[in-house]
């Protein structure tokens, strides 16, 4: 399922992983992509990548593209909005990839409420096609409509509709979710290498048992505490490594630390 033809107001990371995602699933060729990207270079990788049509004008932008995707920081999102409005119409679906920002923001910005928005909170594992996406929309979306939104985000991993109102909560859990795994992960090749192993060897196995773990928690669909129970044998090292994070609160820093990204995801949307 698509639609016609597709354009991002920028070109980063995300938007990459997205268009890499989509022409893979062969949801879209480059034909059927526009780009507006203001960094010279930037836009010169994407062309020469992917064989995009770069474009330098918001009226001819708009007019070619069915969906205009915004994937921009949401410090800037106000900005590139007031150089698009003039041209965006109710029939154009808009979807937004910025954290924080309110479907109240883009309906105000463009000054009304009859416009087609959809805001999402993707993540990074979408630059390997493992992303975790939570899409939320306004009242003039179709069901088909939404139904494309999450062909595009299925493309560059899973997605999960919420209404909007918990759009924060899944901002600063699988949003900022990679940057508490890749702490974790450097946690564990730091101890590795303490305990005598080389880095390349310390780094190899740490990223292969986050990586199995998940992969066995998902395959076996299990709560993690009874797969944990599998590796804490009695009087054993896993149950004193655990009694250890217990005492020190690991389940409780990783709460709050959750929680303080759900605020300053509230916080955004508040500016």
């Amino acid at each position: 399922m698509k639609k016609d033809k597709i354009g991002f107001i920028g070109g980063g990371q995300m938007a990459e992983a997205l268009i890499k995602g989509m022409m893979a699933a062969k949801l879209y060729t480059p034909a059927d992509i526009y780009l507006i990207e203001p960094n010279s270079i930037r836009r010169e990788h994407m062309e020469s990548k992917y064989g995009l049509q770069c474009l330098d004008s918001h009226e001819k932008f708009c007019d070619l593209c069915d969906i205009i995707l915004l994937a921009v920081k949401p410090q800037v999102m106000g900005h590139v909005i007031e150089a698009a409005k003039p041209y965006v119409t109710n029939a154009h679906i808009i979807i937004s990839i910025a954290a924080g920002l309110p479907i109240k923001f883009y309906e105000t910005s463009l000054g009304s409420n009859g416009y087609k928005i959809i805001r999402v909170m993707p993540n990074t594992p979408a630059l390997v096609l493992e992303g975790t996406s939570a899409i939320s929309c306004n009242d003039n979306v179709t069901d088909e409509e939404l139904a494309i939104a999450e062909c595009i985000f299925n493309a560059v991993g899973i997605s999960v509709l919420l209404d909007e109102t918990y759009l924060d909560a899944a901002t600063g859990l699988s949003g900022s979710g990679p940057a508490y795994v890749f702490s974790f992960i450097e946690a564990l090749i730091d101890a590795g290498i303490k305990v005598g192993l080389t880095r390349h060897i310390a780094e190899t196995m740490a990223v292969q048992t986050v990586l199995g773990s998940a992969r066995l928690m998902q395959k076996e669909k299990k709560h993690p505490a009874v797969l944990r129970s599998m590796v804490t044998s009695p009087g054993g090292t896993s149950i004193a490594a655990h009694h250890f994070l217990e005492k020190k609160g690991f389940g409780g820093i990783v709460m709050d630390a959750v929680e303080i990204a759900v605020n300053r995801s509230k916080e955004l949307g508040k500016m």
